[in-house]
């Protein structure tokens, strides 16, 4: 996909590229530091059809909402010849136990042989954490393993 980027002075910055039907979908990165998602007509780039103002925190979780499944098919996709072999996303809800401690405190592989492949965060990959990583409320795990390995490491995450 070919993202535009485009100087607005006195603005910010547009970032958008088109869908295949012809519209056009970005993000005006304000200089006051707010973020806006736009959809603009197919026939006029600049004429918006529909614009919401994005909270940074708003912004990130969109960000694990689209980044994340992409991420999970690309694994699915490499492991497709690997039989027992299984990938999914497991979030870090609010009120999990594991809300501000570390990926080592769950002794997930121990617990049920899952590995923690990435964590996604803000719209962030943070790609093979190491034990110390600290786990937040709304980050998404991608996890490697047996469709019963992850269904426990599901329940770990939301139990303890």
């Amino acid at each position: 996909m070919n993202v535009e980027v485009t100087p607005l002075p006195g603005i910010g910055v547009r970032k958008d590229f088109a869908l295949r039907n012809g519209q056009r979908i970005g993000v005006i990165n304000h200089r006051d530091g707010a973020i806006e998602l736009i959809i603009s007509r197919a026939d006029d780039p600049d004429a918006c059809v529909a614009s919401l103002p994005l909270t940074i925190d708003e912004a990130g979780t969109l960000g694990n909402l689209l980044g994340a499944p992409q991420l999970v098919a690309q694994l699915t996709e490499e492991h497709k010849d690997l039989p027992g072999i299984q990938t999914k996303q497991l979030p870090i809800e609010d009120g999990s136990p594991y809300d501000g401690r570390t990926l080592g405190d769950t002794q997930m592989r121990t617990r049920t042989k899952v590995s923690i492949v990435a964590v996604m965060r803000a719209g962030t990959v943070h790609p093979s954490p190491g034990p110390d990583h600290t786990f937040t409320a709304g980050d998404l795990l991608v996890a490697v393993g047996t469709s019963e390995g992850l269904n426990a490491a599901a329940k770990v995450l939301k139990n303890g």
